[in-house]
Formats: C-alpha cells, structure tokens, sequence
C-alpha cells in the first residue's frame, strides 16, 4: 500500500507540482494551501507524513506542528524552508518536527527524508503494537482462577501495583511468579518503560555481577569494551530478579546498597550511576531457612519483602483447574491447527485428581502436548500425559522419565515419526492422520529434524 503524503505550501502551482513528483515516485499525494484545510485532512483522512511549508499567511509551520502534535502526536512532519529560513526550521526539529528540507526543493532529498520519516514510524507503531499486546497479555483478567487462594493473590498484587514498593514472591516452581511480576510491572505507572528479567540461578556466580551492574572496559580479563548491566537497562522501570536466593552472598551487599542508595558502580568504576529501578524478586526457596544457614542476607530480605505475595501450588487450587486447562487449551489448539471445544467431564475429573508437583507450568504443558494428540474435539483422559497412575490415589504420583517437555518432545516425535511412516512420507496423508493441518506437520518436522524421505531410518536415531 502506497505511503500517503499530505503536501501544506500556500504556492498552490508549488503544491500540485510536488504532489504529481512524489505520486509518481510511488506515493500517494494530496496537497492543500492552508493550516486550516491540513488539520481538518489529518482529522478525517488517513496520512502517513504531512510536508509542510515553513512561512505562510496567517498560520504557518509552526503552529500546524503545534495543533499535530495535539491531535495526531504520532504524525512525521517535516517542514520545508527556504536556505534563508533554516535557522527556524531547526528550532521545529528541536519542538518535535521530524526533519527539514530546503528550497529550492531536491525531489531526492526529499524522498530520502520521506522514507526515514516512514521507516521510523513503522517501528513506533510496531513498539506500540507489541506493548498494547503485552499489556493485553498481562492484564489481570488474564490471571486466571477463582479459587479464595488466588483471589488473595490477585487483591495483593491490585494493592501493591501502583506503588514503588519492593515486591517478594514466593512460592514453588511453575506457580506463575513471572507472569505475576509483569501483571504488576503492565498494571503499574511504570508500564511504558522496560521491565527486564534476570534469572539469578542461570548466570555464573563470576558473571552475575557484571550482568546486573555492568562493567568497564578493561575491568577483568576479556572485558574489550564496556557493557551496560540490567539495572541500567531497567531504569525507570521494573528490574525482576528471580530465584532471588541462588544470588552469591557477594554479590547480595552490593546489591543491597543498591536498592537502598539507587545507584551502584559498575564493576571496574568507581563512578556512580543513579537509576530508578523497582525490585520484584521471587524464589521457590525458605528465605528464612536459607538466612540461618547463613546463605541469605537478613538485612536484603527485609529490604526485598516490603510487600511479600505468596503463590499457592495448583494443588491447593483444585476450584482453579479447570478455568486454567480450558485456558491454555483455546490458546494451545488454534497454533496446532485443531479446533477442540472443550474437555470432557472425565478429563476434569483426571485432572482435579492428579497432583501437580510441576504446578502451573506442567497444567500448561499438559494442555499443550493433548491439543497435539486430541483425535476428536474433545480432550479425554486418553489424551493426558502419564495420567493412568493419576486415576488412582489422589496423592499418586506420574513416573516421569526425564523432565516433562524432554518427555512431551518425544512423544510428539514419535506421533509424528509413526503417522509418516505409516502413510510411506505423504505428508498431506500424515497430517490428516494426526488431524493437524499440513503446515502444523511441516513445523514439527523441521522442529525435530525429520528427514521425510528416509522416515523408517530416522526413527532408530
């Protein structure tokens, strides 16, 4: 679709001459005399960049970008000025114009200055796009559960969101700490700028400080040049520290004085930097336990639970179970290609049964792996991962041979390994069998790496 231009010069001849150059450089134009004929355009027309004259009778530039910025503040404009003139079209650049360009016009610098104003607009509403997205995705109706444990949950993190409060979570793996984290970083004034993740477990101990506070060039071995650290990075934002006590106790001082100062030295500096930063951490360990063991810091867990939320397992959420596995299924089915209503009265029953020991990431992965394997529209206990030792004792335990996405991965391998098989490589055929669509097969064979024309040889690798 052609990019559309509004041309703003009282030379009308001016005008209509440029409309017809950039038209036929692939734009398309529209061009008007006066302030008051573009903003009544710009409020009823769409328009990608308006290109408006410096100096004209009555309003000129100046106060088009004024009225623009008020009612399409998301609208590249660009002025045009004669040479003599400049000096005040760079003062509009510094008000929130997008560029200038000087009479008598060149059409090629004004294409150039034209695509550079639509390039970066694509990106702001791509950026706009994907943080309506998130915030979408972390709203609080998207916490999902009706369950007196959670309703607490969700009261505690609708108090405590709008606050520059340190926040603890607590609770076992897999109970959505992340999720909770960044339903407070959307839902809080801190939401247009980054919230940045750290897992304190993944990094090694002699790069963890460099990680969170950054480091100068030269400051150890292999640092060629300096690198900003997560708190910097987070500034003005939200900084989520999870598996809080896995963090080295050496580095647990400087990070103490860090959230009380806000402001740190990069490792290797002895400069500071100040930062506003607000600190989510979570652990699925017994802070308290870890502080007499001598492993945790007593004065930064006090200075990290201002406002502790504790996340129930799934297992005390038995009212949650269902809502949560409809929940991921209408997320999980439409990406496999299936069309599932719902799950049956004996699958939620199965489910309500079985204890959960991965919590909310296992349920999720569970709905997953059934959406692949489901024949009919409806998910039954035949499509729930190692549920058979779950249809006993409530405290029965599944046998697991590795961890559950290793043991889903190789399942789906193997479904798809044995349709292709027995259909001799027709992957129309295969996909019909495993009631995925033909592009929902094609994903997984390149996921697994099948090579289709020797798919008996690849099932004995």
């Amino acid at each position: 679709m052609a990019a559309k231009i509004l041309i703003v010069d009282d030379e009308i001849r001016h005008g209509e001459v440029l409309e017809v150059a950039l038209a036929e450089r692939g734009y398309e134009a529209a061009s008007v005399n006066t302030v008051a004929k573009a903003l009544a355009h710009c409020a009823t027309q769409p328009v990608d960049v308006v290109l408006s004259d410096l100096r004209m009778p009555d309003r000129g530039g100046q106060e088009l970008l004024k009225d623009l910025k008020a009612l399409r503040p998301e609208l590249p404009v660009i002025i045009m000025t004669a040479y003599a003139s400049v000096r005040g079209a760079v003062d509009l650049v510094k008000d929130g114009a997008f560029d200038y360009v000087a009479k008598p016009l060149d059409l090629d610098d004004v294409v150039a200055t034209l695509e550079r104003a639509l390039k970066l607009r694509a990106v702001e509403s791509e950026n706009a796009r994907l943080r309506s997205e998130l915030e979408g995705r972390y709203r609080f109706d998207n916490l999902v559960g009706e369950s007196p444990a959670f309703r607490a949950v969700l009261h505690q993190v609708g108090e405590v969101a709008s606050s520059r409060a340190s926040v603890l979570l607590l609770g076992e793996s897999g109970t959505g700490k992340e999720l909770v984290a960044r339903a407070i970083h959307y839902n809080s004034p801190r939401r247009d700028k980054p919230f940045i993740a750290v897992n304190c477990a993944a990094i090694p101990e002699a790069l963890i400080e460099s990680e969170l506070f950054g480091h100068v060039k030269g400051a150890f071995t292999g640092a060629t040049g300096a690198r900003e650290g997560r708190f910097s990075a987070a500034d003005g934002g939200t900084l989520f520290l999870d598996e809080i006590a896995d963090m080295p106790q050496a580095v647990q001082a400087k990070m103490l004085r860090a959230l009380q100062e806000q402001r740190f030295e990069p490792v290797g500096s002895s400069k500071s930097v100040a930062v506003d930063v607000r600190i989510i951490a979570a652990t699925h360990k017994d802070l308290q336990k870890e502080i007499a063991a001598g492993a945790f810091r007593m004065d930064l867990y006090y200075r990290l639970a201002v406002f502790p939320i504790f996340l129930p397992p799934l297992r005390d959420r038995i009212e949650d179970i269902a809502l949560l596995a409809t929940h991921f299924l209408a997320a999980a089915a439409p990406e496999m290609g299936k069309r599932i209503r719902g799950l049956s009265p004996e699958a939620v029953q199965a489910l309500r049964r079985y204890r959960w020991p991965g919590n909310v990431r296992e349920l999720q992965n569970c709905m997953e792996r059934a959406a692949i394997v489901a024949r009919g529209d409806l998910i039954g206990p035949e499509d729930l991962l190692m549920f058979e030792a779950a249809s006993g004792a409530p405290d029965a335990q599944p046998r697991l041979e590795a961890d559950l996405d290793t043991a889903m991965s190789r399942i789906e391998r193997e479904f798809v390994l044995n349709a292709l098989n027995e259909t001799g490589g027709v992957q129309a055929r295969a996909a019909e069998k495993l009631g995925i669509s033909e592009r929902s097969l094609w994903h997984r064979i390149k996921k697994f790496a099948i090579k289709v024309e020797r798919v008996a040889a690849a099932k004995d690798d």
